[in-house]
């Protein structure tokens, strides 16, 4: 498991970054290969990681993507090198294969695409009782720790447990260091989705109208464990859902899957204890 990146007295990235070694085996001996992989942890660089954070950020938003002004989320937290980390397997030069930020949502709260963002979540709250009082939330003043999380799909979530305790360390030392992460609460966005009727057979479609497999299911497995301590949590439609229910995506699909937003709000003083929680959660059982 990878261990915190040492953050030097002038905030710049460590030289060796981290490694996780991922293996792969079979216990049959010449079905598979070996597979290896180095995950490596790096602070954000802008002048590597700004398109590659732009598009883990688009996948986060999903189809909701094109309504904010991702190049200036990607700047702004290309601005905190030492908040949160990328993850790569070919070195510093290579795009991240995930990431993982927290931006103070007080702090900027007058830079448009954090502006745009919280009005956005804030609407977003109203359509779901279970996240009622996050609006009243946002606007109270209270500095909160905007959770942003994302990785390629074919990632392993054993990765998220040491970016997690990572941006843990990273805040506290921040925090000593009087900068402005001491925060009352994190609201984590993530992704949610559920299995739909396709609609390529209409007249079956008509015959069963009514039946869809409700069954809620996690892009991100952590968000399971994470919600265990939470203040709040639920899912919410994407304001273009419509435009994403197309048949090409699905041409050869009995069902169907629908996406949805999620918001996990939690305590800033049970953070520590829900980051635990995730690696707990994905261990594999002895």
């Amino acid at each position: 498991m990878a261990k915190k990146r040492a953050r030097e007295a002038d905030g710049a990235a460590e030289a060796a970054p981290d490694k996780m070694v991922e293996d792969s085996d079979s216990s049959d001996d010449d079905d598979f290969d070996m597979v290896n992989v180095d995950f490596e942890w790096f602070n954000f660089d802008p002048e590597i990681d700004f398109h590659g954070t732009k598009s883990l950020l688009r996948q986060l938003f999903d189809i909701d993507a094109t309504l904010f002004d991702i190049s200036g989320l990607a700047d702004l937290i290309l601005s905190q090198p030492t908040i949160g980390s990328t993850v790569k397997v070919d070195g510093k030069e290579a795009d991240a294969y995930a990431f993982i930020t927290a931006l103070n949502l007080h702090e900027h709260r007058e830079k448009k695409p954090i502006s745009e963002f919280t009005k956005y979540i804030s609407e977003k709250a109203q359509t779901n009782e279970a996240l009622a009082r996050i609006p009243d939330l946002l606007s109270s003043g209270n500095h909160i720790g905007l959770v942003l999380s994302e990785r390629l799909i074919n990632m392993p979530s054993e990765i998220t447990p040491p970016m997690y305790s990572m941006l843990i360390d990273e805040i506290e030392a921040a925090v000593e260091d009087k900068e402005p992460y001491e925060f009352t609460h994190y609201l984590i966005i993530s992704k949610t989705y559920h299995e739909i009727e396709s609609t390529l057979d209409v007249e079956e479609r008509k015959r069963k109208k009514g039946k869809q497999d409700s069954t809620l299911f996690y892009f991100h497995p952590e968000d399971e464990a994470l919600q265990k301590h939470a203040l709040a949590y639920g899912s919410y439609p994407y304001t273009k859902t419509d435009d994403a229910i197309a048949d090409s995506k699905r041409a050869f699909q009995e069902m169907g899957i629908i996406s949805r937003g999620s918001m996990i709000l939690i305590e800033a003083s049970k953070f520590a204890g829900a980051a635990k929680a995730i690696s707990d959660h994905l261990s594999p059982p002895s």
